[in-house]
């Protein structure tokens, strides 16, 4: 008897031609006045003065504008499909929310302020047919690298970006795969190297803001939009594949990843914000996870205090272990209990690793 298929969602996302650009910015700009008509509606019915009773306030749900925003796209002859109104209203009620407002942002159409595309859409209303994207009753070529004939779509979007690019988002559900990695790995992340492994590998900090950095700077002084936007992409797309080549090698030869929970948004706020920001850790976190989903690996994150002054052969602190800001520039230290020498970032890799395994054999505990 065969053990039942086990799978995981997935996002996958291609670039759709330039071509269809137009109809796309169409589409975006009708997606924009059902978002702004329901904003006018909430903030409408928030509060209503009753004669010498005061302010009425009332919430307005998705469902309770569902009549009017459906009236609104008949009336326009909107091209986006029914979904896609229903999925415009239903996120603003979840923006609203969140932030704990009845009126939120305009979504601007035109203009340098001008709100990036967006066209959502509820599984169903997008679908692949004679190698194109069917939506809406449009359909849409893309540079298609994942072979989408093979998946069934469920939701997903049609997004823009700062470069007027349109891409094709869609979630669909992908196979687990079994994998037979047995290694186990301890991961620092850090500023000299982005993340450095507890068997001695390590992604090295290769500065790609940096690296641009005066290009980007006269182009910006130049006025030319166009080429900032462009230099902004390439220092994404460069540091987003060194990242995917290094976390596709942890994954590939490893069952069990654990890493230091140390915090890029906490660290952004000090004078090392440019440097941690070009490191990319928190991109570099995402992809090891669903990585190590897809491929039915273990992934930990553990808290990684004094992992570095910590020696990992004995577990003592040593008095001449690196400490604080000043011993940032200690990149190999010996352990004055038990002679061992460390490199600093393996070591606390090797910590954290370990970390792990207490985690591991300790469990979740009951409350």
């Amino acid at each position: 008897m065969t053990s039942p298929l086990v799978t995981v969602l997935k996002t996958l996302k291609v670039r759709v031609k330039d071509k269809h650009t137009p109809i796309l910015e169409r589409m975006a700009f009708e997606v924009n006045q059902v978002w702004n008509a329901a904003n006018e509606q909430s903030a409408y019915y928030a509060a209503i003065p009753v004669p010498e009773v005061g302010w009425l306030h009332i919430y307005v749900s998705a469902y309770d504008l569902a009549n009017s925003q459906a009236a609104l796209r008949k009336e326009r002859g909107f091209l986006i499909h029914s979904q896609t109104v229903q999925e415009v209203t239903e996120a603003h009620e979840k923006a609203r929310k969140q932030f704990k407002k009845s009126k939120l942002c305009w979504r601007i159409s035109s203009g340098s302020k001008h709100s990036l595309g967006w066209i959502p859409f509820k599984k169903g209303a997008a679908v692949w047919k004679n190698g194109q994207v069917r939506y809406a009753g449009h359909y849409f070529k893309v540079w298609d690298s994942y072979g989408l004939s093979q998946y069934e779509f469920r939701s997903g979007s049609f997004s823009q970006d700062a470069r007027g690019r349109w891409y094709f988002n869609v979630v669909v559900a992908v196979p687990v795969i079994e994998s037979i990695a047995q290694g186990q790995i301890g991961i620092d992340l850090g500023l000299k190297d982005a993340a450095t492994c507890s068997n001695g590998l390590k992604l090295e900090s290769k500065q790609f803001y940096r690296e641009l950095e005066s290009k980007l700077g006269i182009a910006q002084r130049a006025k030319q939009k166009k080429r900032v936007k462009a230099i902004h992409a390439k220092i994404k797309n460069r540091r987003l594949d060194t990242i995917h080549q290094f976390t596709t090698q942890v994954v590939k030869d490893n069952s069990l990843i654990v890493i230091g929970d140390v915090s890029s948004s906490a660290l952004a706020k000090t004078k090392m914000a440019k440097s941690v920001l070009d490191a990319g850790w928190y991109m570099l976190k995402i992809q090891l996870k669903y990585k190590a989903i897809m491929q039915s690996a273990m992934y930990l994150e553990v808290n990684e205090s004094y992992t570095t002054q910590t020696c990992s052969s004995c577990g003592c602190i040593s008095p001449n272990s690196p400490k604080g800001r000043t011993g940032l520039r200690i990149r190999e230290w010996s352990c004055s209990e038990c002679g061992a020498m460390h490199d600093r970032d393996v070591n606390a890799a090797k910590n954290i690793l370990a970390l792990g395994h207490e985690r591991l054999a300790a469990g979740i505990p009951v409350l």
